[in-house]
C-alpha cells in the first residue's frame, strides 16, 4: 500500500472515528487486542492512545478487524 486512498470506505470510517473521538477496539493478526482513541492513522499505520495516555503504532497488514467500543 503506498497510497492514502480517503475514498475509501475503510478510511472513511476511521476518519469518523478519530474525528468523534470514539474508543476503537482493533483485533490484530496474532490474536491481540487493542483499544483506544485513534491520534492519526496514514497509508501504513494507525496510532492509538490507550487510556493512560499510551501511544501505540499499529501496521494496517497486521490488523484483523476493528470496530467501535460500546
Amino acid at each position: 500500500m503506498t497510497d492514502f486512498d480517503t475514498g475509501l470506505p475503510s478510511t472513511r470510517q476511521l476518519q469518523n472515528f478519530n474525528r468523534e473521538k470514539v474508543e476503537v477496539e482493533f483485533k490484530l493478526m496474532t490474536g491481540d487486542v487493542i483499544t483506544g482513541k485513534m491520534v492519526w492513522q496514514d497509508a501504513q499505520c494507525i496510532c492509538l492512545q490507550d487510556a493512560s495516555e499510551q501511544l501505540t503504532i499499529i501496521w494496517r497488514q497486521a490488523i484483523a478487524y476493528h470496530k467501535p467500543v460500546g
